[in-house]
This record gives C-alpha cells, structure tokens and sequence, in this order.
C-alpha cells in the first residue's frame, strides 16, 4: 500500500478505499491506517467522522526507507 501512495495515488485515502485496495476487512484497514498514522507515516487530514481522509506524512520522514 505505502508504494501505490508513494507512485503519485492522487485521490484521498479513506479506510474503505484501503479495504478494497488491500482485500481486507474495513476493521483490518482501520487497525492498520491508525498504526501507519501512529508511526507517523500518515497523517489525519481536517474533518472527520465517515470522512474522514488520510494522507502521507512524507514530508517529516524519508518514506522510501520505512516502506523497505
């Protein structure tokens, strides 16, 4: 997943867009998404509740090493 979002994924990533990206249940994808967010390699974006968006944090971290 971290290498499609690091190939230029231009659309907002959602728990249930990264369900059916990664064949996994919308709790898998949550558990997961709160993890990369704990490790700071994605960040929150404004709002929330069902929309709640997610983005890379590529900007503070060298991403290329943590996805290895």
């Amino acid at each position: 997943m971290l290498n499609r979002l690091l190939d230029g994924f231009e659309d907002k990533l959602t728990s249930s867009k990264y369900a059916k990206i990664e064949k996994t249940s919308p709790d898998t994808a949550l558990r997961d998404i709160n993890e990369l967010v704990e490790m700071d390699i994605l960040e929150k974006e404004k709002g929330g509740g069902r929309s709640t968006s997610y983005a890379l944090a590529g900007k503070r971290h060298n991403i290329s090493t943590i996805a290895q």
